[in-house]
């Protein structure tokens, strides 16, 4: 396995409408970025992931996008966009930008082209089908609830759009299409990016003819990913978009793939097949789904977790790579999913930081994770932004009957505004994000989590995130080590070894607030000296026995 920069990177996102505004418009833009970089690498980090910034209407905020090569207004301009690009270079930070081009906004010009007449040569850049028995071409369900089909009388035909009405699907059949996409890829890479987040791309490629898929009972529409994910000619296009857009670049690049398995990543991600860097995958944020979809709440089973990290850390061990991240702009907030966001703030948002950097991968951090921001549970769903939400409160409650308050309560827990809330950086009104109306209300509890504070305590989230940023750039073993599981049937701690070039290290972590035992196989030696831990702690000793506290972490280089 080669050395490559992007394997010791630390990745922080910004959704930039969330993030920091400068023109008291209450949403956040590129200037509110640049003002930021400062404290961004004061964290450490190495490279932005900057979601959408591209013009759109924003039905689906920003991902969504009517001009390639264009600044949304709301944002800025391009020039604020060169600005921002040079002083991250300036500051030896690196910036990746979102690809979306599974789908385009239907205001995009290609699209207003394309449903004017059957023979336009813009027509083939969408999907177009009949209606079949006076309805969709097939039973597809949009991954924001309804059809994946909607009718456009101009043509009398259907168009695809998995997302939203306003996000038509783009057809990667036609070449010309494609050409479009890599043209406008090096636009941004002769800028002088470092490289692309692909959104859902493993979509882009559909099964021929299109078929139905397997309704559940009583439903009318059927999720289809059987038929668009990871698609028949999937790596063809990935293999020519690298040969014929990245090829001359060094840059990183990361592909969104939802459904996709270990078997199915090792291709995705192998040096000699020229794809992605690195993906996305999906399973460990799927645990807490039940038969219904992520709407349908189950409990997370920490064995569960573990079980579906220690699979993706053995099975692309020496092939491919892992991308590490407990949260997005699509994820509800981690230290309120996987930790106890009350009792155990601080104490399980730094032991999850542990967790996600001591594993091999890249990290990825969310924007304001490094605070230990919460999820936030608004009383009303008028207080809720969010397409997919709306849907799918629509859907439930008024289309169906379902109760409300279970409802409010599955997007409490899931709902993908909990991370969209702003950034929180200081006590002031808003939390310090503007000086005008937020585009979206901020967590009450800004007061008490916010930036100014978080910097000025030294036993904080962001100066824990700080030493483990900086302990990872120290020790390759943090980055290249293999992964050995420890007390893999234990159900409060998640422990495990990495190895290195002779060094071994010892993670243990405590996922409950009880106080469990962690006991170190004989075959290991015991003395270690400690390089991390979230509470006091004796800096060396024997760790055949640890008692650890409610979710403590604990990190060991062994002597």
């Amino acid at each position: 396995m080669t050395k490559q920069w992007w394997k010791e990177a630390v990745v922080y996102q910004i959704y930039p409408r969330s993030f920091k505004d400068s023109n008291g418009d209450g949403i956040g833009d590129i200037n509110g970025i640049i003002s930021k970089l400062d404290y961004l690498k004061e964290l450490g980090i190495d490279v932005i992931w900057l979601s959408p910034v591209y013009q759109s209407p924003n039905d689906d905020n920003g991902y969504d996008i009517s001009d390639y090569r264009g600044i949304m207004d709301e944002f800025g301009t391009m020039a604020d966009w060169d600005r921002l690009l040079d002083e991250m270079h300036k500051r030896g930070l690196k910036l990746i930008m979102d690809l979306v081009v599974n789908h385009s906004s239907d205001e995009h010009a290609w699209f207003v082209e394309s449903r004017k007449s059957k023979d336009n040569p813009y027509r083939d850049y969408y999907i177009w089908r009949d209606g079949k028995d006076g309805r969709e071409p097939n039973n597809w369900e949009s991954c924001f609830s309804g059809s994946a089909w909607k009718y456009d009388d101009a043509t009398d035909q259907y168009f695809l759009h998995l997302f939203s009405q306003k996000q038509p699907d783009l057809n990667w059949e036609n070449p010309k299409l494609r050409e479009e996409v890599y043209s406008m890829m090096k636009f941004w890479l002769d800028k002088g990016i470092d490289g692309f987040r692909m959104d859902v791309i493993n979509f882009i490629s559909k099964v021929d003819g299109l078929p139905d898929a397997e309704a559940p009972e009583g439903r009318k529409y059927a999720p289809g990913g059987d038929y668009y994910m990871n698609g028949p000619k999937i790596h063809d296009y990935l293999q020519e978009m690298h040969e014929k857009a990245l090829s001359g670049y060094n840059v990183m690049t990361v592909g969104e793939m939802p459904g996709v398995n270990v078997e199915e990543a090792k291709l995705y991600t192998a040096e000699d097949r020229n794809e992605v860097n690195m993906v996305f995958q999906f399973e460990h944020v799927d645990l807490d789904s039940g038969p219904g979809g992520k709407w349908d709440l189950r409990p997370m089973k920490m064995s569960a977790l573990r079980d579906s990290f220690t699979k993706w850390q053995k099975g692309l061990e020496h092939e491919g790579w892992n991308s590490l991240y407990l949260n997005n702009h699509d994820q509800p907030r981690m230290v309120s999913r996987f930790g106890n966001d009350k009792e155990y703030r601080v104490e399980s948002a730094k032991m999850l930081a542990t967790f996600l950097h001591t594993l091999k991968g890249t990290p990825y951090i969310y924007q304001g994770e490094e605070l230990g921001m919460t999820n936030v549970q608004f009383d009303s769903i008028n207080d809720y932004e969010d397409i997919e939400t709306l849907n799918m409160y629509r859907e439930k409650v008024i289309e169906n009957g379902e109760d409300h308050e279970k409802v409010m309560n599955s997007i409490h827990v899931k709902g993908r505004d909990n991370a969209r809330t702003p950034i929180q950086w200081d006590e002031t009104e808003h939390g310090g994000f503007t000086t005008g109306e937020p585009w979206l209300k901020v967590n009450p509890n800004y007061k008490e989590i916010n930036a100014k504070q978080a910097m000025a305590d030294p036993h904080s989230v962001f100066h824990y995130y700080r030493k483990l940023i900086a302990l990872r750039k120290e020790n390759p073993i943090m980055v290249y080590g293999s992964y050995e599981l420890i007390m893999p049937d234990h159900d409060k701690i998640y422990a495990y070894s990495r190895h290195f070039e002779g060094e071994t290290m010892i993670v243990m972590l405590n996922f409950s607030e009880g106080t469990p035992v962690f006991e170190l196989p004989s075959e290991y030696e015991s003395m270690a000296d400690l390089l991390i831990g979230n509470y006091d702690t004796e800096a060396e000793g024997d760790i055949r026995e640890v008692k650890l506290r409610p979710y403590e972490a604990r990190v060991y280089v062994l002597k």
